[in-house]
């Protein structure tokens, strides 16, 4: 009988070649492919470039082959074939492979996580046992056990057999949220989930603050709109994403106006009062500070292939 490190390291060859067949190639070095099963997304990387600054959105991410090191802040999470990352509130974060190249591409699988799928999930599951905790961080890295990749290597195969999608995918679909609740950081997915808890408010916050960062950020009114005082927004908020809400507001405007000056060709100016700043001069220094360069300099680099 096979050992149970011998099985996992099965499974992830099997989920690697499913990924490379699902894939291909580009100039680029970097592919993501959205799979025929719902919110299930391949990837295969080619390059170790550092990736930009982004929003992160709720999901399930694991390695077949490879490994990525993510900043939240100052803070650092690797994660690799043996670890899985999950991701259970929106937040800005970057990152980068450690190992990819043409020859030996790394290989990623990540599945999005709607958050109202889990608050079903407990009403239909029932009292799952999960610890109340104070609020953490909206993102965490746990080891990779047999039975979490058994059930994502599962949907994975869906791909193979499209016909098979609509009965099979939903149902294996909550077994893997299933097994991240029941995971030993279930409590992070519970709480955002609870629809009474703070953590819950504080990524109602979140939500609000993406749709909104554009415009000004009184914190009176945020905390109102999420029902916590002024003092507990700060406090969870800061818990969950290492940010405080003004500061999350300041990296939402600065990766759209990176993001608009880069793919659409706006000027420094245009997209500076585009997402929200009244100062250019301000907007200069801030942007310099989170990027290392004034915009000009740094799109110069960005178009050269810099990151």
């Amino acid at each position: 009988m096979p050992s149970p490190a011998s099985h996992l390291e099965a499974q992830r060859q099997e989920l690697a070649g499913l990924i490379r067949r699902h894939t291909h190639s580009t100039p680029e070095g970097h592919v993501c492919c959205p799979c025929a099963v719902p919110d299930l997304h391949l990837t295969r990387y080619e390059h170790c470039r550092p990736s930009a600054a982004t929003i992160a959105q709720p999901a399930l991410c694991v390695f077949a082959h490879g490994s990525k090191e993510v900043y939240l802040g100052d803070e650092r999470y690797v994660y690799d074939p043996l670890h899985y990352l999950v991701v259970s509130v929106a937040m800005p974060v970057s990152g980068r492979l450690l190992n990819a190249t043409p020859e030996d591409p790394s290989l990623l699988v990540r599945l999005d996580i709607d958050p109202a799928e889990i608050t079903q999930l407990i009403a239909d599951a029932g009292p799952q046992g999960v610890p109340t905790r104070p609020a953490e961080r909206g993102l965490y890295v746990e080891p990779l056990e047999a039975t979490l990749l058994d059930a994502l290597l599962r949907l994975v195969r869906l791909a193979d057999t499209p016909r098979d999608i609509p009965m099979l995918a939903p149902l294996i679909r909550r077994e893997i949220l299933y097994r991240l609740l029941r995971g030993k950081q279930g409590h992070r997915l519970y709480e955002i989930a609870l629809c009474n808890s703070q953590t819950h408010r504080v990524s109602q916050a979140v939500d609000w603050l993406n749709g909104h960062f554009h415009q000004p950020l009184r914190i009176d009114d945020l905390a109102r709109r999420v029902n916590l005082s002024v003092s507990t927004l700060h406090h969870r908020f800061k818990a969950v994403t290492n940010l405080s809400p003004l500061q999350y507001q300041k990296q939402l405007r600065l990766q759209e106006a990176r993001r608009l000056m880069f793919n659409e060709g706006l000027e420094a100016a245009a997209a500076c009062y585009r997402v929200g700043y009244e100062s250019p001069s301000q907007f200069s220094r801030e942007y310099s500070r989170q990027y290392g360069a004034p915009p000009s300099r740094d799109l110069a680099r960005l178009r050269a292939g810099g990151e």
